[in-house]
């Protein structure tokens, strides 16, 4: 097997991811959430903490899919890390401009260097790279350097407490004042996409890479238990290395790439051998598009002071009486994800699928 393959599970999967990040960043009102769609404060696992690792995961598999039967087909190694290099560059270069645009049109307080896409270009930058040049038993060793590793470092580095972690520190005498979270009192600050935590994301990556060999290889049986073994090792560990998705901890991403795993073993059955409709795959995809898409909307709609009246009127006023302000608040979400897979259809439908 040697041709790049495309999954429509994989696709579908993916599609699914983003219009879960569309559901949980935009709720009406931030002040009335229901708590499964909220991060955990800091030490814990909700599955909205489970969305952001999956697509990290799925931008693995994807690897495995599209770029190692390019290598083992005997393509230019060269060329394609360039092709891998100036895609990350892209990705990257577009989470800078998102936050540009966040600080110029929403007066935010600074411009932030980290964020979603960063740390997606960075880990499929280095995830492509290994993809090329390793081989599967070097990645696999790089696995697991990077979860004993970057475990090691963060109780190696004393507390575990918000701001007084050693990735916070790392990330406050790095960028300071420019981090997601800054006190100018203390001095401490906090990222949660910060350059420490990269560390487990790129761990993440690195095995819906090793996942994405299983699928292409139809050893979807390595999947199933696998996942499981995830899951169960991720919580074991966890009793000394808390799930912690701010840190992204290495127990954090046992856990949820074992869910990760669960999942594409059962989309995969479920669509590509049962032949059930890929549900999500328009989404997946416009991925990227949609996400920066989404985002702009957003910017637009706050920036013109838009925002708060069209949730006000359009949802809280007639919800909210009879169901409560989170019910509202979920409902505009839910419109909000309706508006843009309508539009991803549209555009799949036409055959437009944008690409950076």
């Amino acid at each position: 097997m040697n041709r790049p393959t495309r999954f429509a599970s994989v696709d579908a999967l993916r599609g699914l991811t983003v219009a879960a990040m569309l559901l949980v960043n935009n709720p009406g009102d931030w002040a009335h959430v229901y708590a499964p769609l909220l991060h955990a404060p800091w030490h814990g696992v909700t599955p909205t903490d489970l969305i952001f690792p999956m697509f990290l995961f799925i931008v693995g598999v994807s690897i495995a899919l599209g770029i190692v039967p390019r290598v083992e087909r005997g393509d230019d190694r060269a060329a394609l890390t360039r092709t891998v290099l100036m895609r990350a560059l892209r990705i990257l270069g577009l989470g800078m401009l998102l936050h540009l645009l966040a600080w110029w049109w929403l007066d935010a307080a600074h411009f932030r260097p980290w964020g979603v896409l960063q740390r997606i270009g960075l880990c499929f930058l280095l995830v492509g790279a290994m993809a090329v040049w390793w081989t599967p038993r070097m990645q696999r060793w790089a696995l697991l350097a990077l979860l004993l590793g970057y475990a090691a470092l963060l109780q190696g580095g004393g507390s575990l407490l918000p701001w007084h972690n050693l990735a916070s520190r790392i990330d406050t005498a790095l960028l300071g004042p420019l981090l997601y979270q800054f006190d100018p009192a203390t001095g401490l600050g906090h990222d949660p996409e910060g350059l420490p935590s990269t560390l487990g994301a790129l761990a993440s990556t690195l095995l819906g890479l090793r996942a994405g060999e299983r699928l292409r290889r139809g050893d979807t049986a390595s999947l199933w238990w696998g996942g499981a073994a995830g899951v169960a090792l991720g919580v074991l560990w966890s009793g000394w290395l808390p799930l912690n998705k701010n840190l992204w901890t290495s127990s954090y991403v046992l856990f949820s790439g074992g869910v990760s795993l669960l999942l594409l073993a059962a989309f995969h059955r479920w669509v590509d051998l049962r032949g059930h409709a890929p549900v999500g795959r328009a989404f997946g995809v416009n991925a990227i598009a949609a996400y920066a898409g989404s985002a702009l909307m957003v910017y637009a709609l706050a920036g013109l002071g838009a925002w708060e009246p069209l949730y006000r009127h359009g949802f809280a006023d007639w919800i909210a009486p009879w169901a409560g302000e989170r019910a509202a608040s979920l409902a505009f979400a839910s419109a909000f994800v309706a508006f843009w897979w309508a539009l991803v259809r549209a555009m799949d439908r036409r055959g437009l699928h944008l690409k950076i």
